[in-house]
Order: structure tokens, then sequence, then C-alpha cells
């Protein structure tokens, strides 16, 4: 009888997640305007200490660090398959309704797993495959279009490999090949012709998801090649301006991997990663002259668990080394730190209800975090067991839910308030 009751509970959870989308609206890597804040209210405040509601479980989507792109009626994820990289369809009690392979894996690498999280727009879902092909597939599993944008454009294959989410703007779908034949290159979301291409500056491109910032009535695309951080008109694909990042690093035998999608706020860009690499804030000018530098930090630099602004903080971890790390507050006006604390390990950060939510990316410990510029300020916290590998997946928050993907295996939770 109370498994009865409890099936009917989580069916009525379900019910009550269904709503309707905006639409033109992209959904994909973390979240709106991939800034790791996902716009919920009406969340737990703390968790019962054996964690929040299991409401359903998700395996053999493939082995991938991606993270899940909720949509009203489906739930796409890609995963590695032996060769092949696939994208999965859920619905949203996690049935299978379909699985595509979209392109080849990546191959002699380190971590080939999947790393391209969907991109969701307009009834069209997008991804990038560890070769570098961008694929078009439409809501019931179809190939749409698909192009190598890596072999169309005599681009190089980073040493950790592909690891681009596609940028959806308008009806332009964003990649970036980089080399000697274009940085940026912009294709059409019905059939994937190019629309414009922004001007090769002669080097390799990296391992960054383009931000898009809205702003003084333009967009403009930001990103990292292997030395700038720079800034592309949406609507033609010019180069705006570029900013030399690698400068910034005091310690110039920091490592050069940009994996980070910057935040930006108020015209204001701040990039951040880890590999020994120093932090840096900078001024952008909608006049089309380079951006200038206003402050620099070596203590913030996130591995591959990315970072979140909070009110005037932001909120991270760092790279000690590559299996040590831990959490950081920095003042978002000055760049200076206001504290660095050890919880279990380095991991990935979003932002929803004004908590935060960190999983550690060693033994799987989720945590709910009040954002405090003064201190750590853990509620609470419980750990996912199953899956396999590190746990890089950023955590998704979609209608009361929180999304984990650990290898193969998917979680989904509630974290509604009653």
């Amino acid at each position: 009888m109370k498994t009865n009751l409890m099936k009917i509970a989580i069916k009525m959870i379900l019910i009550s997640f269904i709503t309707i989308e905006v639409s033109g609206q992209p959904i994909g890597f973390r979240g709106p305007a991939r800034s790791g804040i996902f716009n919920e209210t009406g969340l737990l405040k703390e968790w019962p200490s054996s964690g929040p509601l299991l409401l359903w479980e998700a395996t053999e989507i493939g082995l991938g660090y991606s993270s899940a792109t909720v949509t009203s009626d489906a739930v796409y994820i890609t995963g590695e398959k032996g060769p092949n990289d696939v994208l999965t369809s859920l619905s949203q009690d996690g049935k299978k309704n379909w699985e595509v392979i979209y392109g080849l894996s990546a191959t002699n690498v380190n971590s080939p797993e999947s790393r391209c999280t969907p991109t969701y727009s307009n009834g069209k879902i997008f991804v990038i495959s560890g070769k570098g092909d961008l694929v078009c597939v439409t809501k019931e599993g179809k190939i749409a279009w698909t192009v190598n944008y890596y072999q169309k454009y005599n681009a190089t294959v980073q040493r950790f490999g592909i690891s681009e989410s596609p940028l959806v703007v308008d009806n332009k779908v964003i990649a970036t090949p980089g080399g000697n034949m274009a940085s940026m290159v912009a294709f059409n979301v019905d059939n994937g012709k190019v629309i414009w291409e922004t001007a090769p500056l002669n080097e390799g491109t990296q391992y960054t998801n383009p931000l898009l910032i809205t702003d003084k009535g333009m967009k403009i695309i930001v990103t990292h090649t292997l030395t700038y951080i720079i800034g592309v008109n949406a609507a033609d694909g010019k180069m705006l301006w570029k900013f030399n990042f690698g400068s910034v690093n005091d310690d110039q035998k920091g490592g050069k991997n940009y994996i980070q999608t910057p935040i930006y706020r108020d015209g204001f860009v701040f990039a951040a990663n880890g590999y020994g690499q120093t932090s840096a804030k900078i001024k952008i000018n909608f006049d089309g002259t380079d951006p200038t530098l206003v402050w620099k930090n070596p203590e913030i630099n996130p591995h591959v668990g990315g970072m979140v602004l909070i009110g005037n903080y932001i909120y991270s971890s760092t790279h000690d080394s590559n299996s040590k790390g831990r959490w950081i507050c920095v003042d978002w006006t000055t760049g200076k730190t206001m504290w660095i604390t050890d919880w279990y390990n380095k991991g990935a950060i979003i932002s929803a209800d004004g908590l935060l939510y960190i999983i550690e990316e060693k033994s799987g410990h989720v945590g709910l975090v009040r954002p405090n510029s003064e201190k750590f300020d853990l509620i609470s916290s419980f750990q996912i067991t199953k899956g396999e590998g590190p746990y890089w997946a950023h955590p998704v928050i979609d209608k009361g839910r929180l999304f984990v993907r650990h290898g193969q295996y998917l979680a989904v939770y509630s974290v509604k308030a009653k």
C-alpha cells in the first residue's frame, strides 16, 4: 500500500512539472545565458539527511561528462557508445523515446567521453561530436543536416578533444573551428549552410562554450582562442575586439587550456581557467576598441566546474592539481579573495532560487550552499554513488528537479518545496 502511494505521489509531482516553453529561447549548457543560474523559485531550503526525493534514474545513455538539456516534453543527453556519439531522448519520467548516432566519438585523447551538452531551439536539437560533426536533429530523432566543421575549415582537434556545445543565436548556430581559415562560423539552423565566417587569428580554438552578450542594442559572441578573448558581432561575424588573455598570466609556465564560459555583467567580462592560470576581469567597449584590464586574481582558477556570480560575489572552485581543488569566493568589484575552503574536492557549481548547488568531482557529494562572502556556508549534502568516472557533468535544475549525471547514469531528484 505504501509503495503504491509513493508511486502515485511521484506521478503527481511529475505531472506538475509540465510547463510551456518560451518560444525561441534556446535551452542548453548551464541554463539561461549560460550563466549557471537557473530561473527557479519555490525550491527546498534544506534537504533531508538522505538527500532529496529520487524521482527516477536512467542508465545506458552512453559515457559522458555533458549535462542534460530539459524541455517541456523531453530530456536530451549525449553519450559515447564505442566509436560513436549518440543523442538520447528521454520522457519526463525517464523512459527512452529514441536514440540516434550523430557522429564519431573522440579517439586518441584523454577522456574521450561526450562533452557536448545539446542545445534545443524551436523544435531542433543541435549537437557536436567528438570528431567535429555539427548536427541538427529533429524532435523525432531524425538527422536533418550535418556538417563536419573541423574538416571543412581544415582545423586541428585540440589535445583533449572537441568540447564545444553549440550556441544558437536567432537563425544561426555557432561553432568555433579556429586555425587559419575561420575563428568562428555561423551556420543556418534550417539547412547547415554558412551564413558568415569570422576572420582567422591563425591559432587554435579552445574548449570554451561561447557566451552571447546582449547589451546596448548589440548581440556579441564572446569566447577564447589560444591567446585571446574575442568579441564577435552575432549579426555579421565581424570581430569587434580582442583582449590578450595569455599576457595576464603571471606564471607563463601555466597551461593554456581555456574551459570556462566567461561571466558577463554591465559591460564587464570575467574569465577564469585552471592549470595555474590567472583570472581577469576586463571592461569591454561597445565602440569596437579593445577591452582594458580591471583586475586579476591567480587564486580563482576553476578546472572544469564553472562559476556563478551571485550579488557582488563570484563562487567557484580552484584547480590546485588534477586530483585536488577547493571552493572559493571572490569579490566582483575588487577581485579580492573572500575565502578559500576545502570540501572534499573541486567540482561543478550552479545556482537556483538564491542558493548554490555544488558537486565535488571525486566521490559525488552534492551540496546545498548558502551564498555567503564570509564563509563556506553548507546547508545540506548527500552522496551519489552510482555511475563511473569523475563527476564532471554540471548539474541542471528544471521545474523543481535536480538532474545529476555520472558516466552512463542520470539521477533526477525533486528539490521543489511542498
